[in-house]
Parts: structure tokens; sequence; C-alpha cells
């Protein structure tokens, strides 16, 4: 072992400031690098390759003077309007399973977009509200109303209040000249077969249905294509011995984390990961209730979101939740949870000497 101590996520307690917010309002480092030619089409899935050629006529379409001064038509046929709201669609709402690359492509159309990065914002559902309630109501409009395109990531259905507000939100920017995209993170229990009903969604926007052009994105995971299967806990000892080898690796016993994750706001989870390279958990275990498991999910998308590699003895990762959780209305996030947690497994394989 080294002579550093490990950092230790518990000791963490982030508090993030509403400007910082707002700056980092962009896809996050997974996703830096990502554009609509680095996505690989499953030759089998031709809603994949569609979706593409769809969202580059979307970007191309925004190129256009923002708030109807001479704007192109929203999905980028046509020429330019004269100075008239365009009909027809302005937003696009991705669906479809976990791992068929939905942010990949969200994060494609911010890149392809033709405008400076000041005038795009991309965030998820969670980050959306969180700015509502650092910057209040009217601040968040005021602050958006400006850009050419706002980009939402897991847009959530699970908290009637929070939907209502982003709807109020989104219907305020959209007036402004916003244009919207988003992927879908709806509770499975109402899709039938975890497959996106559309009125349900468009429902509970209430009156932004005309806005919003759905888009079905039908595959599997890409994350398990051909890939082996996910690799065996390591012993406390070896998760003990990598984590104070590894320079910024963390090191926490799984129950304590959990705990201290209810202490935290869900929003501040990137910030809790800041400067880490690496997470080693010892003890994991089933996790005890849907609160917990639901934190859970976050930090392992804000994890996944930083290309963290999570270290882990105890049980493997398949068997944090339980079958009730798995076959209830959120198993959409937690099978989400399990797939990125797993490539993240992968990834920390070499930690281990």
């Amino acid at each position: 072992m080294t002579g550093t101590a490990p950092l230790s996520l518990c000791d963490r307690e982030p508090h993030v400031p509403a400007d910082r917010l707002v700056a980092e309002m962009v896809p996050p480092p997974r996703f830096d690098s990502v554009r609509f030619d680095t996505y690989l089409p499953d030759p089998n899935q031709p809603s994949q390759t569609e979706a593409v050629r769809v969202l580059e006529g979307f970007a191309a379409g925004l190129g256009g003077a923002h708030a109807g001064g001479g704007r192109r038509g929203f999905l980028g046929f046509g020429r330019p309007k004269a100075p008239k709201t365009p009909a027809g669609p302005r937003g696009v709402y991705l669906d479809g399973g976990y791992g068929v690359g939905k942010t990949h492509l969200l994060a494609s159309l911010w890149h392809a977009t033709p405008a400076e990065p000041a005038l795009k914002a991309f965030g998820t559902f969670v980050e959306l509200t969180n700015l509502v309630g650092a910057l209040g109501f009217q601040k968040t409009v005021q602050t958006l109303s400006g850009h050419r395109l706002l980009c939402i990531d897991e847009f959530e259905l699970d908290d009637p209040g929070d939907t209502v507000l982003v709807s109020t939100l989104l219907g305020k920017l959209v007036d402004a000249g916003v244009a919207l995209a988003a992927t879908s993170n709806t509770l499975p229990g109402k899709l039938g077969e975890g497959r996106f009903a559309a009125a349900d969604f468009l429902r509970e926007i209430q009156g932004l249905s005309a806005h919003f052009r759905p888009l079905r994105i039908d595959g599997e995971d890409y994350r398990h294509r051909g890939l082996p299967e996910a690799p065996a806990p390591f012993t406390d000892e070896q998760v003990t011995r990598a984590a104070h080898a590894t320079q910024g690796a963390s090191l926490d016993d799984f129950p304590s984390l959990l705990a201290h994750l209810a202490k935290v706001h869900p929003s501040r989870y990137g910030a809790l990961t800041d400067d880490l390279r690496a997470v080693c958990l010892t003890d994991v275990r089933p996790v005890p209730d849907q609160s917990t498991a639901l934190r859970l999910v976050v930090l392992a998308d804000r994890l996944y979101d930083r290309e963290v590699p999570v270290l882990a003895s105890g049980l493997p990762f398949d068997e944090l939740f339980s079958e009730e959780m798995l076959n209830g209305g959120y198993r959409k996030k937690y099978f989400r949870a399990i797939s990125r947690l797993t490539a993240l497994a992968r990834d920390a394989k070499g930690l281990v000497a």
C-alpha cells in the first residue's frame, strides 16, 4: 500500500453555487467527444438510423436567428421563413430502452447545433429542477430564454409536482423560441413491455403536446453487446489495497455510503464525485428500500457520466435490487443502474494488481 490514505465519499458534503449549476449545463465528460458519426446504428434496428437522420435535420434547422427571427422549420426542412413562429413540432422526444444510445444522440445534437455553448443547455431532469430551486422560476426562465436549444436527459414522470413545474417552464421557453429535445425515463408500469406511451408523456406535459415529435429508438443495451459477463466482486482486502494504491481513489463501506447519500441532495452527487479517479466499495449488499435505491441510481448515473471506475467487494451489482423493485414501477431505472455499474466494474478490473 502507498502512504496516502484514500478519500471518503462519506466525508464530502458539497455545496453547489447557482452559477456552477448554469455553467455545468453541458454534456457530461463521457459525452464530450460524441458526434452523430460516432454513433454506430445497429443494422438490425432501422429506427436507430432514422433517429440520426431526423436529429441531423433537427440540428441544421436550428441555424437561423433565435426566437422567430428568420428561423427554419424545426426539423430543418424548407427555406427560412419570415419572422413567424414555425408550425409543427418544435421539440423531439427520444424514446427507447436503456443502453440504446439516447444520451449519445442527445449530446450529439447539442454538439451539432450551430450555436456557441452559452446558447445551448444540456442537463438531466433532476438538474433542471434543481436549477429552478436555486435560481427561482422567473430567473430560470430569464436565464434559459435566450438559448437556442435545451436538452433534457432522463425526463422523469415519477413526481407530479416536478413534472408540472418543468412543464410550465418548458411552455415559457417554447414561447420564447427555445427548441427542446428530451430522452425518456418513464415509469415502465405504464408502458407495457418497457415501451414508451407517447400519449402518457404528452398528457403529463399538458399543453406541450403539440411541440414534441416522439422518436422511438429500438435496440439492446450496447454496453453488453458481445462483452463478457460482469466481473465477480473482489475481496475486502483486494478493494482496500487497490484504494490505497490508486491516487485519487475513494474507499467506503457500502452501507455507510448509502446512509450518507440520504444527507446530500441528489443534485449534488456530481460535485460529490469531483476529482475522483476511482470509487472503491466494500461490503456491497442489497439496497434496503426504494428511497435509498433511487438515490443510488442517481449516483450511478453521475459516476457513469464521469467515467469513474467502481471496484467492489460483497455481492455483484445485479443483486443490488430486490425482485419486487425490479418488477415495480421504477424497474427501468434500476436496470439502467445495474447496466452502468456493471460497465464501471469492468473498467475497474485493472486497479487490482
